[in-house]
Protein backbone atom coordinates (compact mmCIF):
# COMPACT_ATOMS: atom_id res chain seq x y z
CA UNK A 1 0.00 0.00 0.00
CA UNK A 2 1.36 3.39 -0.98
CA UNK A 3 1.82 6.04 1.70
CA UNK A 4 3.31 9.51 1.88
CA UNK A 5 7.08 9.43 2.21
CA UNK A 6 7.18 11.66 5.29
CA UNK A 7 4.79 9.27 7.03
CA UNK A 8 6.97 6.27 6.14
CA UNK A 9 10.10 8.04 7.38
CA UNK A 10 8.45 9.08 10.66
CA UNK A 11 7.09 5.58 11.27
CA UNK A 12 10.58 4.15 10.73
CA UNK A 13 11.79 6.34 13.60
CA UNK A 14 14.35 8.19 11.48
CA UNK A 15 12.85 11.65 11.97
CA UNK A 16 9.66 13.46 12.84
CA UNK A 17 7.22 14.26 10.01
CA UNK A 18 8.33 17.89 9.90
CA UNK A 19 12.00 16.91 9.75
CA UNK A 20 11.16 14.25 7.15
CA UNK A 21 9.70 16.98 4.93
CA UNK A 22 12.98 18.88 5.21
CA UNK A 23 14.90 15.74 4.25
CA UNK A 24 12.72 15.35 1.15
CA UNK A 25 13.11 18.99 0.10
CA UNK A 26 16.89 18.81 0.56
CA UNK A 27 17.14 15.80 -1.75
CA UNK A 28 18.19 13.24 0.86
CA UNK A 29 15.37 10.80 0.04
CA UNK A 30 15.58 8.32 -2.84
CA UNK A 31 12.94 5.88 -4.10
CA UNK A 32 14.15 3.09 -6.39
CA UNK A 33 17.32 5.08 -7.04
CA UNK A 34 15.47 8.29 -7.96
CA UNK A 35 15.85 11.40 -5.81
CA UNK A 36 12.51 12.72 -4.58
CA UNK A 37 12.12 16.43 -3.79
CA UNK A 38 8.36 16.85 -4.00
CA UNK A 39 6.24 16.78 -0.82
CA UNK A 40 3.27 14.47 -1.03
CA UNK A 41 5.13 11.83 -3.03
CA UNK A 42 4.11 8.29 -2.16
CA UNK A 43 5.84 4.92 -2.02
CA UNK A 44 5.23 1.33 -0.95
CA UNK A 45 7.58 -0.12 1.65
CA UNK A 46 6.73 -3.61 0.43
CA UNK A 47 7.79 -3.12 -3.21
CA UNK A 48 9.86 0.10 -3.33
CA UNK A 49 13.44 0.63 -2.20
CA UNK A 50 13.39 3.73 0.01
CA UNK A 51 16.63 5.36 1.17
CA UNK A 52 17.09 8.28 3.56
CA UNK A 53 20.57 9.82 3.66
CA UNK A 54 21.91 6.59 2.19
CA UNK A 55 20.16 4.38 4.77
CA UNK A 56 17.59 1.89 3.51
CA UNK A 57 14.25 1.77 5.32
CA UNK A 58 13.30 -1.77 6.24
CA UNK A 59 9.89 -3.05 5.21
CA UNK A 60 8.88 -3.82 8.76
CA UNK A 61 10.35 -2.60 12.04
CA UNK A 62 9.52 -3.61 15.57
CA UNK A 63 7.59 -0.88 17.37
CA UNK A 64 8.89 -0.11 20.83
CA UNK A 65 7.09 1.75 23.64
CA UNK A 66 8.80 2.29 26.95
CA UNK A 67 8.73 4.32 30.16
CA UNK A 68 11.94 5.75 31.58
CA UNK A 69 12.52 7.16 35.04
CA UNK A 70 14.64 10.23 34.30
CA UNK A 71 16.97 11.48 37.03
CA UNK A 72 17.41 15.24 37.49
CA UNK A 73 20.06 17.08 35.47
CA UNK A 74 19.51 14.89 32.40
CA UNK A 75 18.41 16.53 29.15
CA UNK A 76 15.13 15.06 27.93
CA UNK A 77 16.49 14.53 24.41
CA UNK A 78 18.97 12.29 22.57
CA UNK A 79 21.54 15.03 21.94
CA UNK A 80 22.58 18.27 23.61
CA UNK A 81 24.73 21.03 22.04
CA UNK A 82 26.10 21.93 25.48
CA UNK A 83 27.46 18.43 26.04
CA UNK A 84 25.26 17.57 29.02
CA UNK A 85 24.08 14.02 29.70
CA UNK A 86 21.01 13.00 27.70
CA UNK A 87 18.51 10.14 27.62
CA UNK A 88 20.89 8.31 25.27
CA UNK A 89 23.15 7.64 28.26
CA UNK A 90 20.27 5.76 29.93
CA UNK A 91 19.22 3.68 26.90
CA UNK A 92 22.18 1.31 26.73
CA UNK A 93 21.12 -2.10 25.52
CA UNK A 94 18.21 -0.76 23.50
CA UNK A 95 18.82 -1.77 19.84
CA UNK A 96 16.00 0.37 18.41
CA UNK A 97 16.35 4.12 18.10
CA UNK A 98 13.56 5.60 20.20
CA UNK A 99 12.59 9.24 20.72
CA UNK A 100 11.07 10.99 23.74
CA UNK A 101 7.51 12.25 23.38
CA UNK A 102 6.99 15.58 25.08
CA UNK A 103 9.51 17.31 27.30
CA UNK A 104 10.55 17.08 30.93
CA UNK A 105 12.68 19.97 32.10
CA UNK A 106 16.38 19.52 32.87
CA UNK A 107 16.10 19.91 36.65
CA UNK A 108 13.00 17.69 36.98
CA UNK A 109 12.90 13.93 37.40
CA UNK A 110 10.30 11.29 36.67
CA UNK A 111 8.53 9.45 33.90
CA UNK A 112 9.38 9.99 30.21
CA UNK A 113 7.59 8.14 27.40
CA UNK A 114 9.71 7.04 24.42
CA UNK A 115 8.89 5.26 21.17
CA UNK A 116 10.03 4.74 17.59
CA UNK A 117 6.43 4.88 16.32
CA UNK A 118 6.43 8.24 14.52
CA UNK A 119 2.69 8.25 13.76
CA UNK A 120 1.74 7.52 17.34
CA UNK A 121 4.19 10.14 18.68
CA UNK A 122 2.78 12.80 16.33
CA UNK A 123 -0.80 12.01 17.37
CA UNK A 124 0.16 12.06 21.03
CA UNK A 125 1.90 15.45 20.74
CA UNK A 126 -1.11 16.84 18.91
CA UNK A 127 -3.24 16.15 22.00
CA UNK A 128 -0.50 16.64 24.60
CA UNK A 129 -2.38 19.42 26.41
CA UNK A 130 -5.31 17.06 27.03
CA UNK A 131 -3.23 14.41 28.81
CA UNK A 132 -3.31 14.64 32.59
CA UNK A 133 0.06 14.51 34.31
CA UNK A 134 0.74 13.91 38.00
CA UNK A 135 3.64 15.71 39.68
CA UNK A 136 5.16 15.62 43.14
CA UNK A 137 6.28 19.17 43.84
CA UNK A 138 8.44 20.40 46.71
CA UNK A 139 7.90 24.06 47.60
CA UNK A 140 9.42 26.43 50.09
CA UNK A 141 7.34 26.60 53.24
CA UNK A 142 4.00 24.97 53.96
CA UNK A 143 0.55 25.33 52.38
CA UNK A 144 -2.60 24.66 54.38
CA UNK A 145 -5.80 23.14 52.99
CA UNK A 146 -7.34 26.52 52.19
CA UNK A 147 -4.18 27.54 50.30
CA UNK A 148 -4.26 24.32 48.28
CA UNK A 149 -7.89 24.82 47.26
CA UNK A 150 -7.40 28.51 46.41
CA UNK A 151 -4.15 28.02 44.47
CA UNK A 152 -5.50 24.93 42.73
CA UNK A 153 -8.46 26.92 41.37
CA UNK A 154 -6.14 29.72 40.26
CA UNK A 155 -3.74 27.36 38.51
CA UNK A 156 -6.41 25.02 37.14
CA UNK A 157 -5.01 21.97 38.91
CA UNK A 158 -5.83 19.67 41.80
CA UNK A 159 -3.39 19.96 44.72
CA UNK A 160 -3.15 17.86 47.84
CA UNK A 161 -0.64 17.23 50.63
CA UNK A 162 1.68 14.22 50.51
CA UNK A 163 3.08 12.32 53.43
CA UNK A 164 6.47 13.75 54.40
CA UNK A 165 8.56 10.59 54.94
CA UNK A 166 11.84 12.34 55.76
CA UNK A 167 10.47 15.09 57.96
CA UNK A 168 9.49 15.30 61.61
CA UNK A 169 5.94 16.59 61.95
CA UNK A 170 5.94 20.34 62.55
CA UNK A 171 9.69 20.78 62.14
CA UNK A 172 10.19 20.69 58.37
CA UNK A 173 10.66 23.90 56.39
CA UNK A 174 9.70 22.63 52.93
CA UNK A 175 6.81 20.35 51.98
CA UNK A 176 5.92 18.01 49.13
CA UNK A 177 2.53 18.21 47.37
CA UNK A 178 0.79 16.19 44.65
CA UNK A 179 -0.38 18.25 41.68
CA UNK A 180 -2.65 16.86 38.92
CA UNK A 181 -2.77 19.07 35.86
CA UNK A 182 -2.38 19.37 32.13
CA UNK A 183 1.04 20.16 30.63
CA UNK A 184 0.12 23.75 29.78
CA UNK A 185 -0.45 24.54 33.49
CA UNK A 186 3.07 23.84 34.73
CA UNK A 187 4.55 27.28 34.08
CA UNK A 188 1.41 28.87 35.50
CA UNK A 189 1.93 26.83 38.66
CA UNK A 190 5.50 28.09 39.03
CA UNK A 191 4.46 31.71 38.59
CA UNK A 192 1.57 31.49 41.06
CA UNK A 193 3.64 29.74 43.75
CA UNK A 194 6.50 32.21 43.32
CA UNK A 195 4.06 35.10 43.69
CA UNK A 196 2.75 33.49 46.90
CA UNK A 197 6.34 33.26 48.24
CA UNK A 198 6.37 29.49 47.97
CA UNK A 199 8.78 28.96 45.06
CA UNK A 200 9.11 25.48 43.56
CA UNK A 201 12.28 23.70 44.63
CA UNK A 202 11.93 20.22 43.12
CA UNK A 203 9.61 18.62 40.56
CA UNK A 204 9.04 14.92 39.89
CA UNK A 205 6.55 13.62 37.31
CA UNK A 206 5.16 10.39 38.73
CA UNK A 207 2.47 9.61 36.14
CA UNK A 208 1.60 10.35 32.53
CA UNK A 209 -2.07 9.57 31.88
CA UNK A 210 -2.50 6.19 33.62
CA UNK A 211 1.14 5.14 33.23
CA UNK A 212 3.08 5.40 36.49
CA UNK A 213 6.79 5.57 37.27
CA UNK A 214 6.21 3.32 40.27
CA UNK A 215 8.43 0.25 40.21
CA UNK A 216 10.97 1.70 37.77
CA UNK A 217 14.34 2.48 39.42
CA UNK A 218 15.81 5.91 38.75
CA UNK A 219 17.81 5.92 35.51
CA UNK A 220 16.19 2.69 34.23
CA UNK A 221 13.41 1.97 31.74
CA UNK A 222 10.63 -0.57 31.29
CA UNK A 223 9.22 -1.89 28.00
CA UNK A 224 5.44 -1.67 27.83
CA UNK A 225 4.39 -3.72 24.83
CA UNK A 226 4.91 -4.10 21.09
CA UNK A 227 1.39 -2.75 20.60
CA UNK A 228 0.42 0.91 20.82
CA UNK A 229 -0.42 2.01 24.38
CA UNK A 230 -4.06 2.84 23.75
CA UNK A 231 -4.49 4.65 27.07
CA UNK A 232 -3.44 7.65 24.96
CA UNK A 233 -6.21 7.04 22.38
CA UNK A 234 -7.29 10.45 21.07
CA UNK A 235 -9.55 9.46 18.19
CA UNK A 236 -12.88 8.95 19.98
CA UNK A 237 -15.12 11.71 18.62
CA UNK A 238 -18.13 10.25 20.43
CA UNK A 239 -16.38 10.49 23.79
CA UNK A 240 -15.23 14.03 23.06
CA UNK A 241 -18.81 15.09 22.27
CA UNK A 242 -20.05 13.66 25.55
CA UNK A 243 -17.17 15.02 27.60
CA UNK A 244 -14.01 16.65 26.16
CA UNK A 245 -11.99 15.16 29.00
CA UNK A 246 -12.57 11.70 27.56
CA UNK A 247 -10.32 12.47 24.57
CA UNK A 248 -7.58 10.50 26.38
CA UNK A 249 -9.64 7.70 27.85
CA UNK A 250 -8.15 4.37 28.80
CA UNK A 251 -8.53 1.38 26.51
CA UNK A 252 -7.17 -2.01 27.52
CA UNK A 253 -5.17 -3.55 24.65
CA UNK A 254 -1.76 -4.11 26.26
CA UNK A 255 0.08 -7.37 26.73
CA UNK A 256 -1.64 -9.77 29.17
CA UNK A 257 0.79 -9.12 32.03
CA UNK A 258 0.69 -5.34 31.65
CA UNK A 259 -3.08 -5.42 31.14
CA UNK A 260 -3.58 -7.09 34.53
CA UNK A 261 -1.48 -4.45 36.25
CA UNK A 262 -3.18 -1.64 34.33
CA UNK A 263 -6.68 -2.86 35.19
CA UNK A 264 -5.76 -2.99 38.87
CA UNK A 265 -4.31 0.53 38.83
CA UNK A 266 -7.25 1.84 36.80
CA UNK A 267 -9.88 0.53 39.25
CA UNK A 268 -8.09 2.21 42.15
CA UNK A 269 -7.72 5.58 40.45
CA UNK A 270 -10.82 6.04 38.24
CA UNK A 271 -12.51 8.26 40.81
CA UNK A 272 -9.57 10.67 40.81
CA UNK A 273 -8.72 10.64 37.09
CA UNK A 274 -11.67 12.66 35.82
CA UNK A 275 -10.52 12.62 32.18
CA UNK A 276 -10.79 8.83 32.03
CA UNK A 277 -14.09 7.07 31.46
CA UNK A 278 -15.53 6.29 34.86
CA UNK A 279 -16.28 2.58 34.97
CA UNK A 280 -17.82 1.41 38.22
CA UNK A 281 -16.18 -1.70 39.66
CA UNK A 282 -18.24 -4.87 39.56
CA UNK A 283 -20.05 -5.87 42.70
CA UNK A 284 -18.44 -8.85 44.35
CA UNK A 285 -20.66 -11.82 45.11
CA UNK A 286 -21.27 -12.64 48.78
CA UNK A 287 -19.00 -15.31 50.25
CA UNK A 288 -20.28 -18.84 50.25
CA UNK A 289 -20.91 -20.16 53.71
Amino acid sequence: MQERLQKIIARAGIASRRHAEQLILSGQVRVNGKTIRELGSKADTGSDKIEVSGKKIAAAERKVYLLLNKPPEIVSALADPEGRKTLRNLLRGMPERVYPVGNLEYSASGVVFLTNDGDFAADMLKHWKNIEQVYHVKVKGMLNRQDLERLGKEIGAKMQTLRQPDATRGHTANYWYEVRMRSSKKEEMRKVLFKERHPVEKVKRVALASLSVEGIPRGRYRLLSQKRPTCFAMNSKVAEKRDPRNSCRLQNKFSPEFSAWLRSAYKKSWRRLGFLRAVKPRKSSPPVA
